[in-house]
């Protein structure tokens, strides 16, 4: 994997226990290059056939962090679970590194403020999510995604800059790439239904709704 292909789509995933390799799994669907990183020689034989790259590693160390090119990721998701010591090493090591965006497994509530006070920016309860949603909110601009069968997704997302000042009614079908914009909200107020004459406010959130594809283009309008 070069450092400039890594840059434009890689993720690295720390820790291949069952959230960790489900998400990078995940994410290789996805069409994303992954590293994975795992202390463990058994689970990096049993995922060496299946992902772009894994590496063995005790990723607690930042010069290891630093050889393996991990400040070269913009994204790496810390998916230790079995010690809390570990994942909190890790976090700080990448902080250190200066990664732009950290994800991280949490245990419990003291394990995620621990995480965020070290330097991560995002955290997740891997018991309350699945590995495929993680996945699509790591490498999007959606705040928040629901996939049902079928191919269909509910997502929250961020007004795109180029629709701002915009009505729904204004908006021609290639603006909105097929979804269904179900509903608004603007800052200070609550998620409304949203019609022909709701205006997309800057800093607004919308809830819509159509195929994984049409979502992940929508938000990633810019």
């Amino acid at each position: 994997m070069s450092a400039r292909r890594s840059a434009d789509t890689g993720v690295a995933v720390i820790g291949l226990g069952r959230f960790g390799c489900h998400l990078a799994g995940s994410l290789a669907r996805l069409d994303h290059e992954v590293l994975a990183v795992d202390r463990d020689p058994e689970r990096v034989q049993r995922w060496s056939g299946e992902l772009d790259r894994v590496v063995q590693a005790d990723a607690t160390e930042e010069t290891v962090l630093r050889q393996l090119g991990m400040a070269d990721f913009p994204r790496v998701v810390v998916a230790i679970g079995a010690s809390v010591e570990a994942s909190v090493l890790t976090v700080l090591a990448l902080t250190e590194l200066g990664v732009p965006q950290i994800w991280a497994r949490a245990t419990s509530e003291k394990h995620a403020k621990i995480l965020h006070s070290v330097g991560a920016h995002h955290v997740v309860f891997p018991e309350a999510e699945t590995g495929e949603r993680v996945a699509h909110l790591i490498v999007s601009r959606m705040l928040d995604f629901i996939e049902f069968g079928d191919d269909f997704a509910i997502a929250k997302v961020r007004v795109p800059p180029p629709l701002v000042g915009r009505s729904l009614r204004e908006l021609a079908p290639q603006d909105r790439y097929g979804v269904m914009v179900v509903g608004a909200k603007q800052p200070g107020q609550p998620f409304r239904y949203a019609g022909p004459e709701t205006v997309l406010e800057p800093e607004s959130v919308l809830i819509v709704e159509g195929s994984i594809a049409q979502v992940q283009r929508f938000a990633a309008l810019a």
